[in-house]
């Protein structure tokens, strides 16, 4: 498609975005109207929502506008399994320049589109705005399908911490893109479009998980909600987190202890929960610390001992120094 946003026009563009949606059995009512309908069995709906800035969040020199749209959803639709969900519907708010080419737009949404399929949801309306900066502000919402959430306050002294999904890959994936290259792929592709675990949120909220969420800020740090919100302390076990060899590599080329971004490297949107010593977990599910005590001062050690190195995202904390977005958070 040729042309800019600005001359195809706000309805234009709706149209033209609306065009290649997708639906699901749980949308009743979708994009057309003053308001979207989606099916509630449950009669509780989990809500989340985020944004995603250019030159923050993205960028376009390192991601297609495909990529920032499965990124998007990924991110959201991450939240709603992380509370032991199943994702049904994504509300987008989009702000565009007038001059920017219509075919990114286009492919942004086909990402959201896709990453949403991939979850078993779907797009169910949002708003365009003409602005100065490309904006993506993503609501996504789930059904609970009559379990009861998962949320980050119920970790107990005993329980086993468990990960699935990547740890590490989006980080190391950004410091290989910082210094210029496009490899190894594997990495790179991870920062690019993360792929969250979703089936793991509601299998694990069945398996009687205590606590849970994703790994957006990085291990340590979202641990560190979780034990915060409980009032316990969570220990993480470093010998029983793999480390792939192709990381090590990416981390000797780079100088960085790949370790670092195993523990602090956000955006991989893994899923990491907390469960009684004696659930049975499926092999997807790797234990790597564990509940120890309550605790005045709730933290996340590692071997026993606090984490004293820098890492974990704030989004009003200092930008880390490799960052070329200056934002502290991996721009991809």
């Amino acid at each position: 498609m040729k042309g800019t946003v600005g001359e195809l026009g706000e309805f234009g563009l709706i149209r033209e975005l609306t065009s290649r949606l997708t639906t699901t059995p749980a949308v009743r009512l979708g994009p057309g109207d003053d308001a979207a309908v989606v099916a509630a069995p449950d009669r509780r709906v989990v809500a989340s929502t985020d944004v995603l800035l250019e030159g923050r969040h993205f960028r376009r020199d390192w991601s297609t506008a495909y990529d920032v749209g499965r990124k998007a959803a990924a991110q959201n639709l991450a939240d709603i399994a992380a509370m032991g969900a199943v994702p049904t519907a994504i509300l987008l708010g989009l702000v565009v320049p007038a001059e920017l080419p219509v075919t990114w737009p286009t492919e942004l949404m086909d990402g959201i589109r896709d990453e949403c399929q991939v979850a078993g949801a779907a797009v169910v309306g949002g708003d365009v705005v003409r602005g100065d900066t490309i904006t993506v502000a993503i609501t996504a919402l789930g059904d609970l399908r009559n379990h009861e959430p998962v949320t980050r306050s119920g970790a107990q002294p005993g329980d086993v911490v468990a990960v699935t999904g990547w740890l590490g890959w989006s980080a190391a994936g950004h410091a290989v893109l910082a210094r210029g290259f496009r490899s190894p792929r594997a990495f790179v592709e991870a920062h690019r479009r993360p792929e969250p675990p979703y089936h793991a949120g509601p299998a694990a909220a069945g398996l009687g998980a205590t606590a849970m969420t994703d790994i957006s800020d990085g291990l340590i740090a979202d641990l560190g909600h979780i034990a915060e919100a409980s009032k316990v302390r969570i220990d993480l076990r470093t010998a029983a987190i793999d480390v792939p060899t192709q990381m090590s590599d990416i981390g000797q080329a780079v100088g960085v202890d790949p370790l670092q971004w195993v523990l602090t490297g956000g955006e991989d949107h893994a899923i990491v929960a907390t469960f009684p010593p004696d659930v049975k977990l499926p092999a997807r599910w790797k234990v790597i610390g564990e509940v120890v005590n309550p605790s005045a001062l709730p933290q996340v050690t590692v071997d026993g001992a606090p984490w004293d190195k820098a890492g974990g995202w704030d989004h009003f904390g200092d930008a880390e120094p490799e960052d070329p977005a200056g934002s502290g958070h991996p721009a991809g």
